[in-house]
């Protein structure tokens, strides 16, 4: 036997006796009914504790950008870690200014909601350069930043169209669809998804696709005026439940409620979707289900925070379930959550 082969068989001799004697200790500790302390839980707690994330929604005064908000402290900061906002009040130029100056601050993980695709893109591959973890929720920019966490807004366009077309069997086969922002992530991905379907079904006639800017008073305009020239209108896909209430309330107002499918999506919040479907608003809301969305985005940002790699070596997408939400589910409990 060589000299290094001999130390080899003396470590794994040791080792093993050391592996034996703890195991020892611990049958006997519990023999005793003594409890034993879990041995990963104290690292665990002290990487995570006095770490900072920092939250930059496009404005916070809405039920998705406060109901990520919560889900994260409630996850988050009882482990110590500080959770922080800063709020660009639906102003692009302000929001690329907080994500500049949270570069500067350094906090160690950035959740960021982009207006659009293009304006924090650059801003946020300087933070991951800079050793920022940065995750993009439900709005994604150009940058394929360390994580996604949303919705699938191409499949979000596909069951919303899928749902108005078959609507309108035997019907005027004419809609109307209502955009969101054009350069927004949601609006641009969920069109290519309406796109998709119509494709299929030649028959259906899009008499209008206009952008609402998310602004209900705008949805509300654009749908007056669509429904004055075409009062035959059998379906209307709109992008977003928080701006498509415009868009029911000129429904109603003509006297079409139930007449004119409205399909839209939104967070799942009992007021603007559960509560709106069972009135009749909305015929179909396709919830992103925000707490869900925060749980993943919770639980993602612990892995992220105990990793000691370089950022950006791993790139993923969690994309949330989409749950439809119409009258047969709307007042079931937990189909919804809410704000309070």
């Amino acid at each position: 036997m060589t000299t290094n082969t001999r130390k080899t068989s003396i470590k794994t001799v040791l080792t093993g006796m050391a592996l034996m004697g703890g195991m020892a200790l611990s049958q006997t500790a519990m023999a005793q009914g003594k409890g034993l302390d879990e041995p990963f839980r104290a690292d665990y707690k002290k990487t995570l504790a006095g770490k900072t994330v920092a939250f930059v929604p496009v404005a916070m005064g809405f039920d998705l950008a406060q109901g990520w908000f919560a889900g994260l402290k409630k996850e988050l900061e009882p482990l110590g870690v500080n959770v922080i906002s800063r709020d660009p009040n639906w102003s692009t130029s302000a929001g690329a200014q907080a994500v500049t100056s949270l570069i500067s601050e350094k906090p160690d993980v950035m959740v960021v909601h982009n207006p659009d695709v293009q304006t924090y893109a650059k801003l946020l591959q300087r933070a991951e350069k800079a050793g920022i973890q940065v995750v993009q929720i439900n709005m994604r920019s150009n940058y394929d930043s360390i994580l996604y966490v949303g919705v699938d807004w191409v499949d979000v366009g596909e069951l919303a169209t899928k749902a108005v077309v078959k609507a309108c069997q035997g019907k005027s086969n004419k809609i109307a669809i209502v955009q969101g922002a054009l350069s927004a992530a949601a609006s641009a991905y969920t069109l290519k998804g309406v796109e998709n379907i119509l494709a299929k079904n030649p028959a259906i006639q899009v008499v209008s696709s206009q952008a609402a800017d998310w602004d209900a008073a705008k949805a509300k305009g654009i749908t007056q005026t669509v429904l004055k020239q075409h009062p035959d209108l059998c379906g209307i896909v709109g992008f977003w439940d928080g701006m498509d209430i415009g868009t029911a309330a000129a429904i109603k107002e003509a006297g079409l409620t139930g007449k004119v499918f409205l399909a839209t999506s939104g967070g799942g919040e009992q007021k603007g979707a559960c509560d709106q479907v069972k009135a009749g608003s909305y015929d179909l809301n396709l919830s992103y289900d925000v707490p869900t969305q925060a749980s993943n985005m919770a639980s993602s940002i612990k892995w992220l925070l105990q990793n000691q790699g370089e950022t950006g070596t791993a790139k993923g997408s969690i994309y949330t379930t989409i749950i439809p939400i119409t009258k047969s589910n709307a007042s079931v409990q937990g189909t919804c959550w809410k704000l309070s």
